[in-house]
């Protein structure tokens, strides 16, 4: 059994840019691959669930990324989401009794040289191997409760209300 289970919904994390046409699309998830460079040495399993910007996540989407959560037998899950809508779907999963499960993401693209998702998702991992059971947001080297955060655009971070 692997210690822990990495679910990829897309997002700027997996954004890779397309200069012929000027714009972004989803990729291949990354975290293997920033996992693999960083000599990340605990067994983890990685399935990717979409590839979406979060904002063109609907409902049947959150249902889809909330049924693979809870139907996951690894106590320990962690799940690469857009920033944009992050917050509503780590609400929509609630409560989880048993099991951490940690969001994460990026302003900027893994495959970017500057790029904040390698530090997110180390600080991630960290949080599943320190925490309580419960649902939390990784982001900007804070942790939060989903339930009293948000999105600060403009200061490209996460803050707690």
């Amino acid at each position: 059994m692997t210690d822990i289970k990495i679910f990829t919904t897309g997002g700027t994390i997996d954004k890779i840019y397309f200069d012929a046409i000027s714009e972004f699309k989803i990729g291949e998830p990354q975290i293997g691959e920033v996992l693999h460079e960083a000599g990340v040495s605990a067994s983890y399993a990685v399935t990717s669930l979409m590839r979406k910007d979060s904002l063109e996540l609907d409902a049947e989407d959150r249902r889809l990324i909330c049924d693979a959560i809870r139907a996951e037998p690894c106590c320990k899950i962690l799940v690469t989401h857009g920033t944009d809508t992050m917050v509503e779907t780590a609400l929509a999963l609630g409560d989880v009794p048993g099991r951490i499960v940690v969001f994460t993401g990026a302003m900027q693209p893994a495959r970017f040289r500057v790029t904040d998702a390698v530090f997110n998702i180390g600080f991630a991992l960290g949080v599943l191997q320190a925490r309580d059971a419960g649902v939390y947001l990784a982001m900007n080297g804070q942790i939060f409760d989903p339930a009293h955060v948000h999105k600060n655009r403009v200061a490209k971070r996460f803050e707690a209300d």
